[in-house]
């Protein structure tokens, strides 16, 4: 029996979990027939231009690629002509038209990584550690003009631990978007469907990570900032400025002991667990510090070469929402 005609858009990582499946046959009698994704960019310090891993690996299987900088009646006719019965979504990074929407006949969908409609637009893995999450999930979801506002037809869900990092988070939502697609993409290709509407009044909107998201206001309670500070690794990643050096943070926690110590922002403490801030509330404890040009490594370690004694107080600065009840508001 042939197999049915499937595109995919995505441009990170995080979907080549996915892409293995349908390729090795998990997901029925599925084929890819072209993948798009972002135009190569400058990566690495040396800025070198180099293609993404999605276009590596369509590369490697012998995929056909295609790396529009926009999405526009040519490439809308271009996809017409392969002819897809359903194209699927993961991190692409285009906004697609509702005349693109409608041309593969069993629709766009998308992985999305959060329990919509929470966590809706461009951060939502950073988004939901900062925000304080215990878990979250990817979501499966039918395209439809409005942003991640589409119907959904399954979820599954992670736990966030404590001393997560987007990176951590990343690798386990990216372990279970295979889950969704083999529970589900057969279906798709049959219009065996049933979704479900999401609640318009629970949703939350993120937005594009800023270099200046990275700042931090000591003044805030200390649990805020430890999981801003884990959310935002590895980019922006927090950072605090020290004689004129700024020093980027790798991963934090907070506790409560020691609250009447010292203002907020000043260093109170070292230890092998890390270097301990006074902060609005509780203290925060530095686990990883990185320098311009070194590596990230344990607090213990970099203060061997770089002091920050006891008594020294850092500056806070404003920090920015990551998640509003509108989108607009960004």
């Amino acid at each position: 029996m042939s197999s049915e005609s499937l595109i995919f858009m995505g441009s990170d990582s995080i979907a080549l979990p996915v892409l293995d499946s349908i390729r090795e046959g998990r997901c029925g009698r599925v084929s890819i027939d072209a993948i798009y994704t972002q135009p190569d960019r400058p990566k690495g310090r040396g800025k070198k231009i180099a293609a993404n891993e999605i276009k590596l690996w369509a590369r490697e299987h012998g995929v056909p690629v295609f790396q529009p900088r926009k999405m526009g009646k040519d490439e809308r006719l271009e996809i017409q002509a392969i002819g897809p019965k359903a194209i699927l979504v993961m991190a692409y990074g285009h906004i697609l038209s509702q005349k693109l929407i409608d041309v593969p006949e069993k629709g766009i969908w998308n992985l999305h990584t959060s329990l919509l409609p929470k966590y809706r637009g461009a951060s939502p893995i950073q988004s939901a550690i900062v925000s304080g999450e215990s878990k979250t999930g990817v979501s499966l979801m039918k395209v439809v003009r409005r942003m991640d506002a589409g119907p959904i037809l399954d979820i599954e869900k992670v736990r966030i631990e404590e001393q997560d990092t987007s990176v951590e988070l990343e690798k386990k939502l990216s372990s279970i978007c295979p889950i969704l697609v083999e529970r589900n993409l057969e279906r798709i290709m049959s219009g065996d469907v049933s979704t479900e509407e999401q609640k318009e009044d629970d949703a939350t909107y993120t937005r594009k990570l800023l270099k200046n998201d990275g700042e931090l206001d000591f003044r805030r309670p200390a649990v805020e900032l430890a999981r801003r500070i884990n959310g935002l690794f590895p980019w922006p990643a927090a950072k605090f400025e020290y004689r004129g050096v700024s020093i980027k943070i790798g991963l934090a926690s907070s506790h409560d002991e020691g609250t009447d110590e010292g203002s907020p922002g000043e260093i109170v403490g070292l230890s092998e667990q890390g270097l301990e801030l006074r902060c609005g509330q509780g203290t925060l404890c530095l686990k990883r510090l990185q320098r311009p040009g070194g590596k990230m490594i344990a607090t213990s370690e970099f203060v061997r070469g770089f002091q920050l004694p006891i008594g020294e107080k850092l500056e806070s600065k404003p920090m920015s929402l990551l998640v509003a009840s509108e989108p607009h508001i960004f």
